[in-house]
């Protein structure tokens, strides 16, 4: 099977996680610097197939766009420039990085790792992509 890559954008970085080659389970791939993601994406996708892009949307919680949907948004029409053939699923972000600073703490982090801002951006991918394949799971079963 092909890879899912689930993104968490941000205007400075780029948290990534992929799937694993039967899609069970998302695992954290690599954080980028923003201006870098699509050229990393499209190296990527050279030596690993990709079936979908799974993307952190930016909400409030009224269920609008907040402050940085507009980044998002952006960042979105080049990837889909980039990759006209695959499909992306966007996905809600609210509270990733807050779950994946409360995920390293439960892992036994200490203070000065959880400071650390790229391993949260991995981490919050980690969590987008995961919430995808157990929502898709769900809704077969």
């Amino acid at each position: 099977m092909n890879r899912i890559i689930g993104i968490d954008y941000g205007k400075k970085r780029v948290g990534l996680a992929v799937t694993d080659p039967l899609q069970l389970f998302a695992t954290a791939l690599d954080t980028v610097a923003a201006h870098e993601a699509i050229a990393y994406l499209i190296r990527y996708a050279q030596q690993q197939p990709v079936e979908r892009w799974v993307v952190g949307y930016p909400k409030k919680l009224n269920n609008t766009p907040a402050q940085a949907a507009p980044d998002v948004d952006a960042f979105l029409k080049h990837l889909r420039t980039a990759f006209p053939a695959v499909p992306v699923t966007l996905a809600d972000e609210r509270f990733t990085s807050r779950m994946a600073l409360q995920a390293m703490i439960d892992g036994g982090l200490k203070k000065k790792a959880r400071r650390n801002k790229a391993t949260i951006d991995k981490i919050s991918a980690v969590i987008i992509l995961q919430g995808y394949l157990d929502a898709r799971n769900r809704a077969t079963n």
